[in-house]
């Protein structure tokens, strides 16, 4: 019977779709398992290249730590021999000790600014025996010099063939010597690149990669392949940050690209006959790269446990309320107190000093408040009483998402500064009497010179009075009393004015504290003018004044201000010496300035006046266009006039010579100023 045409049509059409399904799907199955080891190469590919980077990374830092420690060990050494501690032997050594502690270094030499060596850590060249310097070493030990800051000199390559051993390239490094503005010469570090690979790139890395450092034109500076070279896939630069010189670090694995299978049938049967076995390897490598998360976890926190311990800087977290949540061993090392003392408490604090609980529970009030002072000085107290300065800097603790869970303080123990601060104002106060003692020495002569007329006088008076008796005496007549007054008033005037003169100088170089007080400028020139005339008649200028009836006095430390204006007229003398004499007026003038609530005073002199080159210099300390001049007379004037709060300025007088003028701030109206009382 034949079929309905109807069902043939059907089944026509039914047995092509039949078999297209499984062909789809099978070609879909394929598609995947293609994709599937091609997709894997890739990350397998993308993961070699970013540990590549993360390790080239690790690498560079640790290779910039390292040199940053030889620069940090240099400048020490720099400093030291500024400040004259180290010569001799002793450098040797500590040069000797440094090459231990760094294997990448070569050696170090000190040089002096003539390039002439002066100590060698190996000894050689003898001090004396020029540098062997290159041009490029000498051009950066002149750079340094100019920044006061050291400087890498730009390696040079030997060779730039790519596969070729690179030949031994040297790249020094420079550290000037300045002890206040005075260079003293450089200390010349010099490195062997190739020791910079072997002593800092770990040996893990190079068996993995081929690790070279290449210059600005990428040339080959030298080259670690431990285990061959590399294949040119997985490779990454990274420029080492180094000032004065452009060096970059490549790595360059020794691993080749992954590959497909070598057959997908073969790898198809496989993926299908391990099917099964699917869920327990995801599982396994979900697990194993759990605990690969976890070690490289714990890695990163011992390494920054590490870190935060190996710290100077004390640092504490406390939350919202006050309570201490870690502290670091730096800040139990300040305050002498283990962690578990201090962890978990609330204010008030074991390292609290009694005299500044006060100023603390102020500060802790501002804590609940939400407010805190980001910077502020305070003392802390050990566990044996011992009192520490200390320098805080408080900032908000926030967490991931932005909230902030309490504040983070960075402690600075600055007990060495605040000794170095009372050092330098027992140096200044020092400086300041020797200045006084200079001034005298200088016008001694003139002293004594003026001491001579009212002695000689006196000497006359009273001989003359003496020869008077003498007559008297041997005529039997009596003494005319009305004849020797005249000669005693005029040698006890005499006498007085020696007297004062010599009080004048006693009062002016006699070392005390300073002690501000209401002080009238009139008062403060008739103390010292004699010894300004002193110096004027020695070089035969008039000396002037100008000072208004109703000019309020100064709050000022007496002494202090008398030095400076000492200093200043005897500048303006000396420099009106080689003037025709009818110029030679020096002139100090004052006025009171309303507005600013000082009273301005002007010593005005005639005389050379001061050219551009050195008035950039004046006030610079050893600066001094004198032959026997220590450079420290105006330096100290500033110095004493910045202490009471003015300033000190120069400008040149348009008849000619130069204006030296400082404002003091006025004292208050219901002080009576000294002299007036």
């Amino acid at each position: 019977m034949p079929m309905p045409p109807t069902l043939a049509r059907r089944l026509q059409f039914s047995t092509p779709l039949r078999w297209l399904l499984p062909v789809v799907l099978l070609l879909f199955f394929l598609a995947i398992l293609i994709w599937l080891p091609w997709q894997a190469r890739q990350m397998e590919s993308n993961e070699r290249q970013e540990q590549l980077i993360a390790d080239t990374l690790w690498v560079e830092q640790t290779i910039r730590f390292q040199l940053g420690r030889d620069e940090d060990s240099l400048r020490g050494l720099a400093g030291e021999i500024a400040a004259g501690q180290l010569s001799g032997e002793r450098l040797r050594e500590r040069m000797a000790r440094l090459l231990k502690n760094g294997h990448e270094l070569q050696k170090i030499v000190w040089i002096d600014p003539q390039g002439r060596v002066q100590a060698a850590s190996d000894g050689e060249p003898a001090p004396g025996a020029p540098a062997a310097l290159s041009e490029a070493s000498r051009t950066t030990a002149d750079q340094a010099r100019r920044t006061r800051n050291g400087r890498y000199v730009q390696p040079e390559a030997q060779t730039a063939a790519p596969r070729a051993a690179p030949a031994a390239v040297m790249m020094d490094y420079h550290q000037p010597i300045y002890r206040g503005e005075t260079y003293l010469g450089s200390l010349v570090a010099t490195y062997q690149t190739a020791d910079l690979l072997e002593e800092m790139v770990p040996w893990w890395f190079a068996q993995d990669n081929q690790v070279t450092l290449i210059d600005r034109d990428d040339k080959v500076l030298a080259r670690r392949a431990a285990a061959g070279p590399g294949h040119g896939v997985y490779t990454h630069k990274r420029a080492l940050d180094l000032p004065g010189a452009t060096i970059t670090l490549v790595t360059d694995s020794v691993k080749s690209a992954p590959k497909l299978l070598p057959n997908l049938l073969v790898g198809s049967v496989i993926v299908l006959s391990l099917g099964l076995l699917w869920s327990l390897l995801a599982l396994w490598g979900h697990i194993s790269r759990r605990l690969a998360a976890e070690g490289a976890l714990r890695q990163q926190m011992s390494f920054r446990t590490a870190m935060e311990n190996s710290l100077v800087t004390g640092l504490r977290a406390r939350d919202l309320e006050g309570r201490v949540t870690y502290v670091n061993p730096a800040f139990c090392q300040i305050v002498g107190y283990p962690p578990e003392e201090l962890v978990g408490k609330l204010p008030p604090m074991p390292y609290w000093a009694p005299e500044a609980m006060a100023e603390y529970q102020q500060r802790f009030a501002g804590v609940l408040a939400g407010t805190i002072t980001p910077q502020f000085e305070t003392i802390f107290q050990r566990a044996d009483g011992e009192r520490v300065p200390v320098l805080i800097f408080e900032a908000p603790l926030v967490d991931k998402d932005g909230r902030q869970t309490g504040w983070m303080g960075s402690i600075l123990d600055i007990s060495d500064r605040k000794r170095i601060e009372e050092l330098n104002r027992q140096q200044q106060e020092k400086l300041q009497a020797s200045a006084r003692l200079a001034t005298m020495g200088e016008i001694s002569s003139m002293l004594a010179h003026e001491l001579n007329q009212p002695l000689a006088a006196i000497s006359s008076y009273t001989t003359g009075a003496l020869n008077v008796l003498a007559r008297a005496e041997q005529s039997g007549a009596a003494v005319d009393g009305a004849m020797l007054r005249p000669a005693l008033e005029q040698a006890g005037a005499q006498a007085q004015r020696a007297g004062q003169i010599i009080r004048s100088v006693h009062e002016f170089v006699k070392k005390r504290e300073p002690e501000r007080q209401a002080v009238a400028i009139a008062g403060l020139l008739d103390g010292i003018r004699a010894l300004i005339e002193l110096q004027a008649r020695q070089y035969y200028v008039a000396f002037q004044t100008s000072l208004p009836a109703g000019l309020p006095p100064v709050l000022a430390d007496r002494m202090l201000i008398e030095q400076v204006l000492l200093n200043l007229t005897r500048n303006a003398i000396e420099a009106m010496a080689h003037i025709p004499p009818q110029r030679r007026v020096l002139s100090v003038l004052a006025e009171y300035d309303a507005g600013a609530g000082q009273v301005v005073v002007s010593v005005i002199d005639q005389g050379h006046g001061i050219p551009r080159e050195v008035a950039e210099r004046l006030f610079s300390p050893f600066f001094s266009t004198k032959a026997e001049g220590m450079g420290m007379g105006l330096n100290i004037c500033r110095t004493a006039i910045e202490f009471h709060g003015g300033t000190l300025n120069h400008r040149a007088n348009p008849n000619g010579g130069t204006i030296f003028t400082f404002a003091l701030p006025a004292a208050p109206d219901r002080t009576a100023p000294e002299g007036d009382k």
